[in-house]
């Protein structure tokens, strides 16, 4: 028998003695992928803007595991940086770095502000590159790590009133190629998640929306929504050993969306 299949175990998926930052991580889909982390092992670094820490630090906490809080705005270059120097004098190294913080800003493509489509893109975009390519920087000094972009539905299809999002999304995935040929000589693996829709808060006025939910409902080849521990499993699995050998592709958790007419 080959020794590499003998060598393998679950323990491939351990995420035993990792620091993971997580953007946005204390709330919605960041919680899920912080309490995943916390699960398999991690302890967590979660920058935040909105004011809702309780329940991601009593989850986090009660896996055994620490979590450090830092507020700010991720479009603001010295909050990334202070971002990156805080989580190593907190832990002294960085494993995984997960870019979930995004936003989006719904009207009319016509009357769609110049504010709006920048405001959205230097969050969901630019923000991904600068602090990946911050926090890249540590991970080649440490010969190692792990990047995961959050990505969407929509990074390969479009939606209406919503033109940064679409246009941000499908950024996102070439900034996890990018970085995939960038820095993948160094031993750090860039992937994206790309999630489809979920039974949140966030969705709630969609769900609300009998027409629109029925519309996407259609579109899901099992009707379902996915629900948060549906992503949970992926981010363990592109955070870990067990997928040291996928670099610069994205994984869509989507139900099936973006497969069908």
């Amino acid at each position: 028998m080959d020794a590499n299949i003998k060598r393998f175990s679950m323990d491939y998926f351990s995420l035993k003695g990792k620091i993971a930052i997580v953007t946005g991580g204390n709330t919605n889909l960041g919680m899920s992928y912080a309490i995943a982390f916390a699960k398999a092992g991690a302890d967590l670094f979660i920058p935040y803007f909105l004011e809702d820490l309780s329940e991601t630090r009593e989850a986090i906490e009660s896996e055994g595991r620490r979590v450090v809080f830092l507020k700010g705005d991720l479009t603001d270059r010295q909050y990334r940086k202070d971002v990156v120097e805080t989580c190593l004098k907190e832990y002294g190294k960085i494993d995984i770095l997960v870019n979930n913080a995004g936003m989006g800003v719904f009207a009319d493509f016509l009357d769609y502000s110049d504010e709006d489509y920048e405001k959205v893109m230097n969050l969901n975009l630019n923000a991904v590159y600068y602090l990946g390519h911050e926090v890249g920087k540590v991970m080649v000094k440490q010969g190692y790590g792990k990047i995961i972009n959050i990505g969407s539905a929509l990074s390969y299809t479009a939606d209406g009133q919503c033109p940064p999002y679409v246009i941000s999304k499908h950024g996102v995935i070439g900034i996890t190629r990018d970085f995939a040929n960038e820095l993948g000589k160094y031993n750090i693996q860039t992937n994206a998640i790309c999630p489809g829709f979920f039974a949140t808060d966030v969705n709630k006025a969609v769900q609300d929306n009998k027409p629109l939910f029925e519309k996407i409902s259609s579109r899901l080849p099992g009707g379902n929504w996915g629900t948060l521990d549906s992503l949970m499993g992926t981010a363990i699995f592109l955070a870990s050993k067990a997928s040291d050998y996928i670099n610069g592709w994205n994984i869509s958790v989507d139900g099936g969306f973006t497969t069908i007419l």
